[in-house]
């Protein structure tokens, strides 16, 4: 992983894990676990400025020569719960891993879907084609918390 460091956020450090090599890439609880046990937390957005910054770390993750491609990233978002979430009320139920009560969301257009995706990645997908909401890049979308990112 990369770890970059700023001031004038809450969280001063952050570290951005990326795998190319499919096999290497974890599901939600695993990435949690690893945040964990390297002393942090999966990622909690407390506003447009620090989305702002977490997309600029991206796009210079990519642009470093690294050949990344597709791959979203796990966020500390997600639903807990037994059952499937179907009603209006769906993305209310979403939290942050790490306890932050940041109302702030980035959602892509028609997300969450809810049902059976509990999780919450962040879009990278420079290669597909743009939908509704536009490039598949950065915005939030809940996904399977088995699926590997």
């Amino acid at each position: 992983g990369q770890k970059v460091c700023y001031s004038g956020f809450k969280r001063s450090c952050y570290k951005i894990a990326y795998f190319q090599d499919l096999s290497r890439r974890v599901g939600f609880q695993e990435a949690r676990q690893a945040c964990e046990m390297d002393g942090g937390a999966l990622l909690s957005l407390e506003s447009e400025a620090e989305q702002q910054l977490i997309e600029n770390m991206l796009q210079n993750l990519t642009k470093s020569g690294s050949g990344i491609s597709d791959g979203d990233f796990w966020i500390g978002l997600w639903r807990s719960g037994d059952g499937l979430a179907t009603s209006s009320a769906c993305p209310d139920l979403y939290h942050w891993a790490d306890g932050s009560i940041s109302p702030y969301r980035n959602w892509y257009t028609d997300e969450p879907s809810c049902g059976s995706e509990a999780c919450v990645v962040m879009y990278h997908q420079p290669t597909a084609n743009p939908g509704l909401g536009g490039p598949y890049l950065y915005q939030w979308n809940d996904d399977r918390c088995n699926m590997k990112h």
